[in-house]
């Protein structure tokens, strides 16, 4: 079930790695996009709106674990690669201690801090008092987030992506049978689908950690490979740290531009939460690609295979552009049909403005694809700066550009929906120039 990338043909053998991984998150957006669509049809726009804001709120916390997660990953993966199963150990426990810590911490400062988001996130008083209900429940699952997305990483490191898959499978399908019985069922309100959401969280975290713990041989440990040195949590931090900044900045950028389209009111916010939705399930592949990916990069960096680091890097490129332009036709042609599957045709004005946000986005899917893929080539590289550098040209222009074209009446929104595809294009230019001076000056790149 493991897969050594270090060996076989380079696309090949990232496309066996990567399909579980598409379709592990594939599941996961269907569950998402089932979850709006219920709340959307049975609660209406304003729950929709306050559900939607939440989305990007807990994508923001759990993105911090994430890219805590991603980046020790790699590191997992360089060690794997290199046949150091020592060295191996010994970062997979301080790398679970360390996060794990933090988990407790950010739990309980998203508690304290609840009553304060109205205000950062310039939430309507109308849609408050459904989202606050939300978040009170889905703040529960973030240790279930954590559980998760640590050991699928560890996995993942290992070259096994199937089981994560399954674990999400399994959660998605308790997740949206649960959002069924609370809400269409019962009739209950909000926090009955964050409700939902936390049980399927606990049951797919718990599932894996006991898998890993019975099948995974690096999780067994002596006295000595428990030790927490300076120098293993050095390089933790160099590759994790800066992994986590660019996750958290990434999606702190998303954040900010929710607060702008806040400022809109109910119908921007309820159109914003259901194209956002259509627009990650559009483009989710190659986001996992572009990890499995860097996956690929990190154990051949690790096993000094040069030349498999470059065929990977041109075949990937090429794959990644190549089913962009086809879904970005596809999201083109059926925005306004996509968009009533959430919302009642009655709702024109919300329909509307979502189907312009996904033809502006549309066109440029390839650009977001693009940018995956350096994001995980400087990862897997062990240049986690680089990535964050990425990350802040792309979001800080998104927000920049969201913010000054949204103040123009003859723009309005829609200088939200244009701000993000030129963050995007911008980071890649800058990416993709990188690689050409690191070639000319002979580097692994």
């Amino acid at each position: 079930m493991n897969i050594d990338m270090t060996k076989g043909r380079p696309m090949e053998t990232m496309l066996r790695f990567a399909v579980p991984m598409i379709l592990g998150n594939l599941l996961q957006q269907c569950y998402n996009i089932a979850d709006t669509l219920i709340v959307g049809r049975v609660l209406g726009p304003n729950v929709l709106a306050a559900v939607g804001s939440s989305f990007t709120l807990m994508t923001f916390l759990t993105s911090i674990l994430l890219g805590l997660c991603m980046g020790s990953g790699t590191l997992f993966s360089i060690r794997y690669g290199e046949r150091d199963e020592t060295e191996l150990k010994r970062a997979i426990w301080a790398s679970f201690v360390m996060i794990l810590s933090l988990t407790v911490v950010l739990n309980v400062l998203s508690f304290v801090f609840l009553d304060q988001i109205q205000i950062f996130l310039q939430v309507p008083d109308e849609v408050w008092t459904d989202m606050r209900c939300y978040l009170a429940v889905i703040f529960c699952g973030i240790p279930a987030t954590f559980l998760y997305n640590y050991f699928a990483s560890l996995l993942r490191a290992v070259g096994n992506s199937v089981v994560p898959l399954v674990f999400l499978a399994v959660s998605a399908a308790v997740n949206i049978a649960l959002d069924l019985l609370f809400v269409v069922g019962l009739g209950f309100g909000a926090a009955s689908a964050a409700s939902a959401t936390v049980i399927a969280q606990y049951l797919s975290g718990a599932g894996i950690f006991l898998y890993s713990w019975m099948r995974v041989p690096y999780l067994k440990m002596k006295k000595q490979e428990r030790h927490i040195t300076f120098r293993c949590v050095r390089e933790l931090a160099g590759f994790s740290v800066l992994t986590c900044v660019q996750q958290s900045v990434m999606n702190l950028g998303i954040l900010l531009v929710q607060g702008i389209v806040n400022s809109f009111g109910p119908a921007v916010m309820a159109a914003f939460a259901a194209a956002v939705k259509i627009d990650a399930f559009a483009y989710m592949p190659v986001q996992d690609f572009g990890n499995a990916f860097s996956t690929y990069i990190a154990q051949n960096y690790g096993a000094k295979q040069t030349k498999r680091i470059k065929d990977g890097l041109k075949g990937a490129v090429f794959a990644s552009v190549l089913f962009c332009l086809a879904v970005s036709a596809l999201v083109c042609i059926f925005a306004e049909q996509l968009m009533c599957l959430f919302v009642e045709e009655t709702e024109s004005a919300i329909i509307a403005e979502g189907v312009r946000y996904l033809r502006i986005e549309g066109v440029f899917y390839w650009g977001i694809g693009c940018l995956f893929l350096l994001y995980g080539l400087y990862r897997a590289l062990g240049r986690p700066g680089m990535s964050v550098v990425l990350t802040v040209i792309s979001l800080g222009t998104r927000v920049l550009l969201a913010r000054v074209l949204s103040q123009i009446p003859a723009v309005g929104v829609a200088g939200i929906w244009w701000a993000v595809p030129v963050g995007w294009v911008l980071a890649d230019a800058v990416g993709f120039a990188l690689i050409k001076m690191g070639r000319a000056e002979n580097t692994v790149l």
